[in-house]
């Protein structure tokens, strides 16, 4: 089923490329069909399994690429499976501008993460990302390992959250509802699930996931909903999340040094 090109006043004008769209939810390139998405969404938790309950052999600095790198390809193989001729469509080739977009939409993040952080250590006791924090403590090959395999895992943090989002496009497309009404409650519920993903990171946390790592995956999915380029969104990612393990590694050597 393919559904028309979506009106002007259906688009965020202010923020969408002119001439371009999601992929899948209105049948472009290819239609999926309910049980098809429902494969891949299972497909995109049995991906995350991998970095949640990674066995103990692939758990080393070098071997522990393994379930980073299994944790996107498990659904995007699914989604080739289903869609051989269109599953690249998440991916579009990189313009000049895109670039500054992924150093804009990171910076944006830092600066919503810091205003975010301060409410919530003000309101609440908050929890360390206990992998962060590690980072002091680790050697220098285990800190390049670190930052070697987060590429992978953050490419794989956007595949979890895009493919459920077009999934969710597509659900409220077939049920009539407006087409930026459905963009703004498909990017809410994909913030949740993104933040209960962290939930065991932040010590069970909910305030805080959501609060933190929720607002956070909003502000990432900016660059996707802009350019519909899954390259977009994981370079704001890793530019932002570098930034953060950086930041945290250089205070820490800061304290102990004046200690």
């Amino acid at each position: 089923m393919t559904m028309p090109e979506p009106a002007y006043h259906e688009r965020f004008g202010w923020l969408e490329r002119k001439n371009d769209d999601f992929p899948y939810y209105r049948g472009l390139p290819v239609s999926l069909t309910g049980w098809q998405w429902l494969v891949i969404i299972l497909s995109v938790f049995i991906g995350f399994a991998f970095i949640l309950f990674p066995p103990q052999f692939l758990r080393g600095p070098v071997s522990a690429l393994i379930p980073v790198l299994l944790f996107p390809a498990i659904p995007l193989a699914t989604l080739a499976w289903f869609a051989p001729a269109g599953w690249t469509a998440l991916f579009r080739r990189l313009q000049g501008t895109d670039f500054l977009w992924m150093i804009f939409f990171a910076i944006l993040n830092i600066v919503v993460a810091l205003i975010m952080g301060s409410v919530l250590i003000a309101v609440l006791e908050t929890t360390k990302n206990a992998g962060v924090a590690g980072l002091v403590d680790q050697s220098s090959f285990d800190r390049l390992m670190f930052f070697i395999r987060s590429i992978p895992q953050l490419f794989g943090e956007e595949v979890f959250s895009i493919l459920p989002f077009l999934a969710l496009l597509w659900f409220f497309a077939r049920r009539g509802m407006s087409r930026r009404l459905s963009i703004i409650i498909s990017a809410l519920l994909v913030a949740l699930l993104f933040a209960a993903a962290h939930l065991p990171t932040y010590g069970y946390n909910i305030v805080q996931a959501i609060g933190g790592v929720g607002v956070a995956r909003i502000v990432l999915l900016l660059p996707y909903i802009m350019t519909k380029n899954i390259w977009v969104s994981t370079g704001s990612h890793i530019l932002n999340d570098w930034f953060s393990f950086g930041l945290a590694i250089v205070s820490a050597e800061r304290m102990i040094t004046q200690g």
